[in-house]
């Protein structure tokens, strides 16, 4: 560490972090906030929160607009900084996915599973509707929502056991993950698509919803063991 970055204190402690480098220009001073979040922000393996990156910086440093310079100093680099469940992460641009795919092979994916049009279907309704029980999911679909199924989706970490419900035996609710959100690329939930988008692209109905069938055409699904949908 810099002296420009760390101060010792008299009993020789570990250093501390001059996060207001009042002895710097200015200038020098934002280009070393800028350096250090974009520092903490590659080193994690996570998305990382406003409040982590406050802790290197000034009391006074607009995180935004730092983020919004790191950015245009990105524009040409084959990677990018996206704003992520709740926090930035440096992720490599769309187009260069098949260069990555090439040169890992599977993988490239690996942690990861496809998930299939059953567990997409139930990943959906709980994003849209959580906290959402597991009953209250079979009621959507008109048919028994699979305890595998749901441990599927357990598995990815794409959701999680939410607040129990006030119905009677206080079945457990599920939620959507943090790592729900990385995945899909989202920062919040509120960039999911609008509820009346997906019913004018014809893939959610409020009609079919509310009477069992929440997507047009789902009863073509097939209803064998492959899908993991029924319980039966």
């Amino acid at each position: 560490m810099s002296e420009a970055s760390a101060r010792r204190n008299p009993n020789d402690q570990p250093a501390l972090l001059d996060t207001e480098l009042e002895h710097l220009p200015a200038e020098l001073r934002w280009r070393e906030w800028m350096g250090r979040v974009e520092a903490v922000i590659f080193a994690a393996s996570e998305p990382v929160s406003r409040e982590v990156l406050a802790r290197v910086v000034g009391k006074n440093c607009n995180l935004d607009l730092v983020i919004d310079d790191i950015r245009a100093e990105l524009a040409g680099r084959p990677y990018e900084l996206v704003a992520v469940a709740g926090g930035w992460q440096h992720r490599t641009k769309k187009v260069f996915g098949e260069v990555i795919h090439a040169a890992f092979g599977k993988a490239a994916g690996e942690g990861t599973k496809e998930l299939s049009q059953a567990e997409g279907l139930v990943l959906m309704c709980i994003a849209y509707f959580q906290p959402i029980t597991r009953g209250e999911l079979s009621s959507f679909f008109g048919k028994e929502v699979s305890r595998d199924l749901i441990g599927v989706l357990r598995a990815q970490d794409l959701i999680a056991s939410g607040p129990r419900s006030p119905q009677p035996g206080a079945p457990y609710t599920y939620v959507t993950t943090k790592n729900f959100l990385s995945q899909f690329g989202l920062d919040t939930l509120r960039q999911l698509p609008d509820f009346e988008a997906l019913e004018d692209a014809g893939l959610l109905s409020k009609e079919k919803l509310l009477a069992g069938n929440i997507i047009p055409g789902f009863a073509d699904v097939q209803e064998d063991g492959a899908n993991g949908f029924l319980d039966e």
